[in-house]
């Protein structure tokens, strides 16, 4: 399978991997990692996702993408997103989002609709205003962050299934490489920013995926979601808690890719 990194530089002038996978003739999937992560939270799923051009870049201050000390509010990380299409080519794409990055699709959905062909959110908020406890711990960051903290933030979201060693050891290099002012600038941004169910209408076809164990977002809130996208589709994994892509990869290929087809 055709496969390679290139850096993208964005007109905001910073530059952003972004790993390009697949034949370019077939139907192109942007994948938007959570906060913290980088496109390697997606290692797990890309082999699953055959039969599409993958597009996985590492978003602003994240992995190995340039970190600089603002542009981090969420309608900024979804302009980041549409600079990645447009210096790519790439007109329109499925979107996968996992936590919040599916925050980042939803905006990007209501900023440019017209990008966005689809849409699925894995354990991705309604809304993020309010301040959740561990910001306070966010707050406290200085730099050289400590290995130590990173992997106990780690267990902020706690897991049901098991998670190979490799895949928790790469989440915390990835954390290891963002600056504590990148930590707090993205999450800020993320807790100020108005839902964009809020601010516009998401027209594209959408599928929630979302564990019934999840310790920061409700059934409520995934309920209110689909009701806000037209014609959303929400699936429950009873057995799943927050992060949908680390517990079960498979059933999001598996279910992704049977959304995805549905549509043509």
């Amino acid at each position: 399978m055709e496969s390679e990194v290139r850096d993208v530089r964005l007109r905001t002038g910073i530059t952003v991997p972004c790993l390009v996978q697949g034949d370019a003739s077939a139907k192109p999937v942007l994948l938007l990692h959570a906060w913290g992560e980088s496109r390697g939270s997606f290692d797990r799923l890309l082999p699953l996702l055959t039969g599409y051009r993958i597009y996985a870049p590492d978003l602003r201050g994240q992995g190995e993408a340039d970190k600089p000390e603002d542009g981090y509010s969420l309608p900024e990380q979804a302009e980041d997103a549409a600079a990645i299409l447009d210096t790519l080519n790439v007109p329109n794409v499925f979107v996968v989002g996992s936590s919040s990055g599916g925050y980042v699709a939803q905006q990007l959905a209501v900023s440019h609709p017209g990008r966005v062909a689809a849409m699925v959110l894995v354990g991705s908020p309604l809304s993020l205003q309010g301040r959740p406890a561990f910001a306070d711990e966010v707050d406290g960051l200085t730099d050289p962050l400590d290995a130590d903290w990173v992997r106990e933030s780690l267990t902020w979201f706690p897991m049901l299934h098991e998670v190979p060693g490799w895949f928790i050891e790469d989440r915390v290099r990835d954390g290891l490489r963002m600056p504590a002012y990148a930590w707090k600038a993205i999450l800020n941004g993320l807790i100020t920013a108005t839902p964009p169910t809020e601010s516009g209408t998401i027209h594209a076809p959408t599928l929630i995926l979302w564990g019934a164990q999840d310790n920061l977002l409700t059934r409520s809130d995934q309920e209110t979601l689909a009701a806000r996208i037209p014609g959303a589709v929400l699936k429950v994994y009873p057995d799943v808690a927050h992060v949908v892509l680390w517990e079960c990869p498979e059933r999001v290929a598996e279910d992704s890719v049977a959304f995805l087809r549905s549509l043509g």
